[in-house]
């Protein structure tokens, strides 16, 4: 559809490779736990994010949503960014499926702080609901691919155990918060009680994330999944895929950090964009368009073969990806050049 396809990391195709491995992959039914190539991924990423144990599901959402339900109780209160993607992008699932109410904080690029969090937990009164999760989205999103500080989740971890609260980390992208900080996944990890990780983002499978913890949540876990649909047979095939993206592609991940760098700063030189720079990390940059153009430049940009999201007339994000190599991004920054040129 697009020669040039920025919109997410969740548009990458697997390579021959992968989907060789993916073909030849060792099967059986999950639902069984008797699938040889799913039990091996879930051993290999517990083991990279230090947790005892993983669930492999079909998508980041339900990831999340496991980890939600089982921890929570009815009708308390979560905490997260307002820029989080259980808040945003999950449909309200966590109101429906795990019966709790999330309380979204402004934060920074969508981090807050153990601060900001202490001021809101309620007291102990059957007039609120308990407080009773912290959610950490790392990287954030919304937030343009930001980490997290690990000192600031470790003050968060501090504050949990003082009040008796879990803490839920989305690593949906912690992959490229691990390449780009070099601290490894399982030290980002020891800080959450669950971590959800995806390997149809920056990592390039097709389908299919995780959530890991100890054995006694991956047990419960299992009948949140099945409750969910989400429970797999043969699984194994799309299983082999993240497995290969796990060993043969995280090391790409700070090439698509550079890309979105140079995207960053060749972009940032026009009067009519700006671009938040101290919040390029990883592979995420948002775009503001101080003419509210946003959406024509979608459009004009999409005529031309480049793949963007508008999300109003004023901002814009950019993701880079396995599937975006240097040329792609010169023919990218031209025809932003031209569409602009044309302009003034």
């Amino acid at each position: 559809m697009f020669r040039v396809d920025l919109r997410s990391d969740t548009v990458t195709k697997p390579s021959k490779e992968m989907r060789r491995v993916m073909a030849e992959a060792e099967v059986g039914d999950d639902v069984f736990a008797e699938d040889p190539t799913v039990r091996a991924l879930e051993e290999r990423v517990a083991d990279l994010l230090g947790k005892e144990a993983g669930i492999f599901v079909p998508s980041g959402t339900m990831a999340n949503q496991l980890a939600l339900a089982v921890n929570a109780e009815t009708g308390c209160e979560i905490f997260c960014s307002e820029k989080a993607h259980i808040f945003n992008y999950e449909a309200a699932a966590t109101s429906v499926i795990a019966r709790a109410q999330l309380w979204p904080m402004a934060g920074d690029r969508g981090v807050f702080s153990p601060e900001e969090v202490e001021a809101r937990i309620r007291p102990k009164d059957h007039h609120f609901p308990p407080s009773r999760i912290i959610e950490i989205e790392n990287t954030t999103n919304g937030g343009g691919g930001f980490i997290w500080p690990l000192d600031t989740i470790a003050g968060h971890r501090k504050l949990a155990d003082e009040h008796g609260m879990f803490i839920h980390m989305d690593g949906a992208r912690l992959w490229n918060a691990a390449a780009e900080s070099g601290v490894e996944e399982h030290v980002w990890a020891s800080y959450a009680d669950t971590v959800s990780v995806c390997f149809s983002k920056g990592l390039g499978a097709p389908i299919g994330s995780m959530v890991a913890g100890t054995k006694e949540f991956i047990n419960e876990a299992h009948r949140w999944r099945k409750r969910l649909g989400g429970g797999m047979r043969q699984a194994g095939i799309v299983a082999a895929g993240a497995l290969y993206a796990i060993e043969n592609n995280r090391q790409l991940l700070r090439d698509d950090h550079a890309r979105a760098k140079r995207l960053a700063d060749e972009l940032n030189k026009y009067d009519v964009i700006e671009v938040d720079m101290d919040g390029v990390q990883t592979n995420i940059l948002w775009l503001s368009f101080q003419d509210e153009s946003a959406l024509e430049m979608m459009d004009k940009l999409a005529e031309r073969g480049v793949g963007t999201i508008a999300f109003d007339k004023h901002r814009m994000r950019l993701v880079t990806h396995l599937d975006v190599d240097d040329a792609g991004i010169d023919e990218a920054l031209q025809i932003f050049h031209e569409i602009i040129s044309a302009r003034t």
